[in-house]
């Protein structure tokens, strides 16, 4: 019982009441007021400096780990690879700007430590050069650079509420759906089951690239496709280089063969043009034009066996469709955060962006794999084209100028993998950022030019192209990752909360909700579609001005985690082992030949180790400096964003998210 609780028990059970004093100084009991304990007293000081000490402890210890973390990190990290990357001019800008934050801030310190900035001096009341200086500084940033920040915050401001209407339009538009219940509808038994004969020839596509991890899972999901087999004929396209792994896919190929299915594999021994040569190599065979339609899967993407089935039938009585386009699903989704922050964006992208745009205008980008083309509305757009590094959108984009319509089904969905460590989504995304902005330059005279309406122009220019892949990674990079910081050098030019709080808060929810069990990463979320604009800035500056990282293709690091209960096995059996008791089980001569070519062929594989990326460690300073500064100024809610943000291009710069290498 409390020193302080006095109970009082009256015997008649009828109206009682129980009262309970905890304030010693009550006028209820003058007795009481007398002072505490010297003991007691000693004993509450005792405690309180014990929590103190834990706490200060535990944010030694912290602070320690996290400094040996990242010396760690930095002695062990390979930037060799970056160093081409990091001689650009963004690199060079960032680094004078974090020099003059660095400057300016020593600066603000003295002014603050001396008392400078708490009122205007007249000239007669200023002491020293110093002084003198700092006095004029004020006065020229206040009558010539703050108008200049505030001309440019408020023109990225207006892009970034346009876009943020542009996000909410398109949550009304599926939300319109999903109340409506609206779906892509087929013809009830538009095939007979009963007659193969009336099934459409369908052509399937697995291109792939040194994919020795998700090569076997891959062909094996094509293979199991529930199809008549006179009717399906499946191309494996391999461009790999590896040896090793051009006789794994042979194998595999001949396996499935041996089985029944009518399978065919090709290798080019010149892989020009990447994806979109590999593909246009294909398309030239002979036997296509027996075909009617072409399935395209990446090499991780395993469809479900009635894809088909669910996919081909709404061609049916729709001579003017040109493609169906399914929904990915994604295996590893929860396995870290970058993963989680990833299924948050492409889940919006596809029960958003494709919904709505699919529902409402029969126009969207391909997504490159998932999807099923009528043949003659690729030949009719003139075929894969190797003049970007984004085929998918290219081709999709002549095909709607030539009127064909795209259909998306949101309940179709295929498993595929998302990258797991920083390094592969770093490239995946500045290839998906760059590439449209060559597409932009190089349709835009054909999209003036078409047949189409001027709604349907209005849209590829202003929506697709310039609003969704120029505008976004503008504004994001230069208001967030420059303005905000400068402003607190500048405070004449400060931005208002609503910019850099409630506005993107809002609009990060709308984001975050066809990914509803994301909702505690909302914040994460927020913080990392913000440190992710340096690179998806950088990319689109280099796609839209033809530098030489535009046409960088790198294939995207896959693990072959093809089901849940496959990341169990995973840990179980190690590639090589398996490879050899597969060859071995087929006890043949081919077999034993095989084995014994793959260990010739075998290389040692490289060691992989996290890397250190310069970019995102300078604007991490940058931040952190502006948030420095920002505490000076007693800035609430601007200081705690530019730490935070600061903290996250930190956990970027040195690859703490994703897969780590032990």
């Amino acid at each position: 019982m409390a020193p302080n609780s006095i109970p009082v028990t009256i015997e008649k059970s009828q109206n009682f009441s129980l009262l309970e004093v905890n304030d010693s100084d009550s006028p209820v009991f003058p007795e009481k007021q007398k002072a505490a304990s010297t003991k007691q007293f000693t004993w509450v000081i005792l405690l309180r400096v014990h929590r103190v000490l834990s706490c200060l402890s535990w944010l030694t210890m912290g602070f320690s780990s996290g400094l040996a973390l990242v010396k760690k990190r930095i002695s062990q990290s390979d930037i060799s690879n970056e160093d081409s990357k990091y001689r650009g001019r963004l690199y060079r800008f960032i680094k004078v700007f974090l020099f003059l934050s660095i400057v300016g801030l020593a600066i603000e310190l003295i002014a603050h430590f001396n008392k400078w900035n708490l009122h205007m001096f007249q000239p007669w009341e200023v002491e020293g050069l110093l002084h003198w200086s700092y006095m004029a500084w004020v006065s020229f940033r206040e009558e010539y650079i703050a108008p200049i920040i505030l001309m440019v915050s408020k023109f990225c401001v207006v892009l970034f509420l346009i876009q943020s209407l542009d996000r909410l339009v398109l949550c009304l538009g599926c939300f319109w759906i999903k109340f409506k219940k609206l779906k892509p509808t087929i013809e009830e038994d538009a095939y007979d089951i009963e007659d193969p004969s009336s099934f459409p020839m369908v052509l399937v596509q697995i291109p792939m690239c040194n994919e020795r991890e998700v090569y076997a899972q891959s062909i094996g999901a094509a293979c199991q496709l529930d199809w008549p087999k006179d009717r399906l004929l499946i191309q494996v396209l391999d461009d790999s280089n590896d040896a090793a792994v051009q006789l794994l896919i042979k194998d595999e190929v001949s396996s499935w063969k041996e089985k029944g299915v009518n399978i065919v594999y090709r290798h080019r021994l010149i892989r020009t043009g990447y994806k979109a040569g590999n593909l246009k190599s294909a398309m030239s065979c002979d036997y296509v034009k027996d075909y009617e339609f072409v399935a395209i899967f990446d090499a991780d993407f395993q469809p479900n066996p009635d894809f088909l089935k669910q996919t081909i039938p709404h061609f049916k009585g729709k001579p003017d469709l040109g493609l169906v386009q399914a929904r990915w699903a994604f295996v590893n989704k929860d396995e870290n955060l970058l993963t989680r922050l990833q299924n948050i964006n492409l889940c919006f992208h596809f029960e958003v962006e494709q919904q709505v745009n699919g529902h409402f205008l029969n126009f969207f980008g391909f997504n490159g794999t998932a999807g099923v083309w009528r043949i003659r509305a690729l030949e009719d757009s003139g075929g894969w084209l190797e003049r970007t590094t984004v085929e998918d959108m290219d081709i999709a984009v002549r095909a709607h100028l030539k009127g064909w319509k795209f259909i998306f089904l949101n309940d179709v969905k295929v498993l595929c993998e998302l990258p797991e460590s920083y390094e592969a989504y770093k490239k995946q995304q500045h290839r998906w950022h760059s590439g449209p902005m060559q597409l932009f330059r190089l349709c835009l005279p054909a999209i003036i030019t078409s047949k189409i309406s001027a709604g349907k122009k209005a849209n590829l220019i202003f929506l697709f192209f310039l609003l969704r892949k120029l505008i976004l990674p503008f504004y994001s990079f230069t208001l967030f990752c420059i303005i905000l910081p400068l402003t607190m050098f500048v405070p004449e030019a400060e931005l208002p909360l609503w910019v850099i709080c409630y506005v993107p808060v809002t609009m990060s929810i709308f984001n975050i909700l066809p990914a509803p069990k994301s909702i505690p990463f909302l914040v994460p979320y927020l913080l990392f579609e913000n440190t992710m604009s340096v690179t998806k800035f950088n990319a689109m500056i280099s796609g839209l001005f033809q530098l030489g990282s535009a046409y960088e293709w790198v294939v995207t690091k896959k693990t072959g985690r093809s089901s849940e209960s496959d990341l169990l096995a995973l840990a179980e059996r190690e590639s090589k082992s398996s490879n050899e008791e597969k060859i071995l089980r087929r006890h043949s001569e081919s077999g034993l030949e095989l084995l014994g070519k793959l260990k010739e062929a075998e290389v040692p594989p490289k060691k992989k180790k996290n890397r250190i990326y310069r970019k995102e460690l300078a604007l991490a300073l940058l931040l952190l400096t502006a948030s420095a500064r920002s505490l000076l100024s007693a800035h609430g809610v601007h200081f705690y964003y530019l730490l935070f943000q600061g903290l996250s291009f930190l956990v970027m710069g040195l690859d703490l998210i994703g897969e780590q290498v032990s």
